[in-house]
């Protein structure tokens, strides 16, 4: 255990490292984010305290360099990197490399990645579960039942049934050694099909069901401390998804209209939407288009799926296409007629 963290290097970009820097500021903990060529003033840069260029557009050469992220760590003296995909999270020579410096990595030890397959794919399974490990055991485990188009995730939520138990390699976790966040996949045969690392979609499940902060866990984690806002005392049911551009891979565009963007001012928040690009903010060819992630909690799931739509609807031009309406009719089937469509100027207009 390190007695504290005050700064860290943000290893991500997109939606998903706006969201981990925002937590990072209601922690009163220095964030440094890394960019790469092409994403010059990129919001996640522009939210952070500090940024550091990686190199260039290539994610193998850039977000994904071990060297490069390390070094970025070096020079920026951060206490410790904490590493946002599971991509990242999983990345068992990258937590070896970390650790060689002197730094803190902020996830499970790099041998535990290597012996559980913590390989950096978010898990594919249609269930599964979410829980904040400790030596003591699994806490705030969160059972979750996944929609996936063309294997990427979509929309993550609560099932009313719950989970049933657990599969006995997945009770096994905390005395494996693994350490802070963990997603879970279960086979069809309820036995555990995949471990993974990182901030997932799934985690803002867990979030919004506990009503608390998946970054105060991380840290909780590798410093020992408690995390400063108690869980809820009963979960409520919760549902995440992402809303991605639907541009050809390859094609860049840009953002003219607003995303949504409702940060949480403390964990308890019922609906949260981080998005990583603003009006006028270009979006990018080489990575992943996701746009925005919106997360809320309810009594059920289909009060819960509801909040999410209403973030949805009544968007004005996003300035590219995206998957609204493909996100909302996965919601309408999650909570039935309760949810409305989503307005058909949701889908956004041509890239730019």
């Amino acid at each position: 255990m390190v007695q504290a963290v005050e700064s860290v290097l943000v290893a991500g970009r997109g939606p998903m490292a706006c969201g981990v820097v925002q937590a990072c500021a209601r922690l009163g903990v220095k964030a440094v984010a890394v960019f790469s060529e092409v994403e010059r003033g990129a919001r996640h840069m522009r939210m952070a305290d500090e940024s550091v260029l990686l190199g260039p557009a290539a994610a193998a050469e850039s977000y994904l360099a071990v060297d490069r992220l390390v070094e970025a760590a070096r020079r920026s003296r951060v206490d410790a990197v904490l590493p946002v995909p599971p991509a990242l999270a999983g990345n068992a020579a990258l937590a070896a490399a970390v650790v060689d410096a002197g730094l803190t990595w902020i996830g499970p030890p790099a041998d535990v990645l290597e012996r559980l397959g913590g390989d950096g794919v978010e898990s594919a399974s249609e269930r599964g579960f979410l829980a904040w490990v400790t030596a003591d055991g699994l806490h705030l485990v969160t059972p979750v039942l996944r929609d996936r188009a063309g294997g990427t995730p979509r929309v993550s939520w609560t099932p009313a049934e719950g989970l049933g138990p657990l599969p006995p390699a997945a009770r096994r976790l905390p005395e494996l050694g693994w350490r802070g966040l963990v997603t879970v996949g279960i086979d069809p045969d309820g036995e555990l099909a995949e471990v993974a690392a990182g901030f997932s979609l799934d985690m803002a499940v867990l979030e919004r069901a506990h009503g608390v902060d998946a970054v105060e866990l991380a840290l909780a984690s590798v410093t020992g401390r408690a995390p400063r806002s108690a869980p809820a005392a009963e979960p409520r049911a919760a549902v995440a998804v992402q809303l991605r551009s639907t541009l050809p891979a390859g094609t860049a565009g840009r953002v003219t209209g607003r995303l949504p963007d409702l940060p949480a001012s403390r964990p308890a928040m019922p609906v949260v939407a981080v998005t990583g690009y603003e009006p006028g903010d270009r979006l990018d060819g080489w990575y992943d288009a996701l746009l925005a992630t919106v997360s809320a909690a309810g009594p059920d799931a289909a009060a819960a799926a509801r909040a999410a739509t209403d973030v949805l609807t009544g968007l004005p031009e996003a300035g590219v296409p995206h998957d609204g309406s493909e996100v909302c009719a996965t919601l309408q089937r999650i909570a039935g007629a309760l949810v409305p469509d989503c307005p058909g100027r949701l889908t956004g207009g041509e890239g730019r």
